[in-house]
């Protein structure tokens, strides 16, 4: 993976991704990892938006909500594409990122309405629990919870179930890709995993997370504060429901989409993943995004290549639901 580090990794970023963070730099902000969980959620849901693009105008904006196994009820958002084919809704369930800490619904609503409108589908988006208030594996069983509900679910909202994708990015991804898992175990279909730049080792020790751990959007120090929050027992960190890439057996799990970004900490483990999944004969389609940063795809008013990721991420939705 040698092609991903360079002595001088700056000199990757391209020259708009190098201006935004040049300008997150001078803001001076508190950084992430000193702040308390909910300042960090407030931090995070003032600033999720600067650099989003505006929000699509949807056929349908309706709220929903899952039950957990627990009893508990998590929020949900439905947008319907005005392009989306009669009858039945195929449907991309989304688990927003965050470090399983800050997040939510909200603060990717512009993406998850991008992707509808560009794959004429359905988006549902949920707001499952978060750390330290929910530790490991609070959040895993919620996006499993959510999978198994929007199922039942789906008829009544002119969904169709055979048609599910699941996605979402960094945290989120690595949900979405334990969800595929445990969906492939219980002989749930799937039409896709979506991935954007997905966690999936446990230790964060492969060489992008020292080539870019500092200065690069996503740093270190946030990393290990947000994996203390959700998951503070590191032996735990072994378990496959947190790091995919330790699951016994990848075989027979959905088709996979996958968007890294270059000068990300998570960008090795993203590319050994789908290279574990090749092996096991999956179908994977595997997008690099150069010269960008974790996060890229929130910022479309910004950086051109989070549009073309949007693209490509729709592109492999319609192929995926058309199938």
């Amino acid at each position: 993976m040698s092609e991903f580090h360079h002595s001088h990794p700056r000199a990757r970023l391209t020259p708009l991704m190098r201006g935004v963070i040049d300008r997150m730099a001078r803001a001076a902000r508190v950084p992430m990892h000193a702040l308390t969980p909910e300042q960090a959620r407030a931090f995070y849901e003032q600033g999720s938006g600067v650099l989003d693009i505006p929000p699509h105008k949807m056929a349908r904006d309706e709220a929903l909500s899952f039950t957990t196994r627990d009893g508990a009820t998590l929020p949900a958002r439905l947008w319907v594409a005005h392009d989306a084919p009669a009858g039945a809704v195929p449907t991309l369930l989304y688990f927003h990122g965050g470090g399983f800490t800050i997040g939510s619904v909200a603060t990717h609503a512009s993406l998850c309405r991008h992707l509808a409108h560009l794959a004429h589908c359905a988006v549902v988006s949920v707001d499952y629990r978060l750390a330290p208030q929910h530790q490991f594996p609070t959040a895993v069983f919620d996006a499993w919870d959510s999978l198994l509900d929007l199922r039942a679910q789906a008829p009544t909202l002119g969904l169709d179930a055979r048609r599910i994708a699941v996605g979402g990015d960094s945290a989120g991804g690595t949900l979405a890709a334990v969800v595929a898992l445990m969906a492939r175990d219980a002989q749930v279909p799937l039409a896709l995993q979506l991935l954007f730049y997905p966690g999936t080792t446990a230790h964060q020790d492969t060489p992008s997370h020292q080539t870019y751990a500092q200065g690069f959007v996503l740093e270190s120090h946030s990393i290990d504060y947000f994996f203390d929050q959700y998951i503070p027992k590191r032996s735990d960190r072994e378990h496959w429901w947190f790091a995919p890439l330790r699951v016994p057996e990848v075989e027979g799990v959905a088709p996979c989409w996958m968007g890294l970004a270059e000068c990300d900490p998570l960008v090795d483990e993203g590319v050994a993943y789908a290279d574990r999944l090749r092996w096991a004969q999956v179908p994977v389609d595997l997008e690099i995004y150069h010269g960008v940063t974790h996060e890229f795809i929130k910022m479309g008013r910004a950086i051109p290549e989070a549009l073309q990721a949007h693209q490509d991420a729709a592109r492999a939705l319609r192929q995926a639901f058309d199938e």
